[in-house]
């Protein structure tokens, strides 16, 4: 087997393990949008979520402020609005208007749902510890909804600089894991 040398600067497209999630935060009563991939499970019971967020981007002020946000899960179908979104700084464009996305009342946060995600999290910051070395928020999942219309969820997972693969076939192999 023969390999080669990679670029550091592309490993993260080789890790990257989860969908991307469209970021939703409410502060000084103005809603905004964020592409986020940079996210990863930390826990299962109760549902913890570690995310970098720069501080460069508006989410990070309503983050770092409210501590609450909600992680919106699209499908494929939503592939341009995610890039737009991540594309875009709410500083200077209303996301939802821009590119036609519908904010819903969350149950729990003052973050709105994402109504055409198949799948939104409310959450809570429940850790800043490294919030200010690397950016990084942990998140409680406090309340999950789900499209049960959605029964084969396409989500996309981002490889870097625009390229991104999309969930596939499910197959089930066998695990102690329950």
């Amino acid at each position: 087997m023969t390999k080669r040398s990679f670029p550091l600067s592309k490993v993260y497209g080789l890790l990257e393990p989860g969908p991307v999630v469209l970021l939703t935060t409410t502060h000084k009563r103005t809603a905004n949008v964020m592409t986020l991939s940079w996210h990863t499970m930390m826990e299962f019971e109760p549902p913890l979520v570690g995310c970098i967020v720069s501080q460069n981007d508006l989410s990070f002020t309503a983050l770092k402020a409210t501590r609450q946000c909600v992680l919106n899960i699209p499908t494929t179908d939503l592939g341009p609005k995610v890039v737009g979104c991540g594309n875009t700084t709410g500083r200077r464009v209303d996301k939802f208007m821009a590119f036609g996305l519908t904010p819903v009342p969350a149950e729990l946060v003052a973050a709105p749902l994402i109504s055409e995600c198949y799948a939104n999290l409310e959450c809570r910051v429940v850790d800043t510890r490294l919030v200010n070395r690397y950016n990084f928020f942990v998140l409680e999942v406090l309340k999950a909804w789900i499209d049960p219309a959605c029964k084969d969820p396409r989500t996309l997972h981002h490889r870097g600089r625009g390229a991104f693969m999309v969930a596939g076939e499910t197959i089930v192999l066998r695990s102690k894991m329950r």
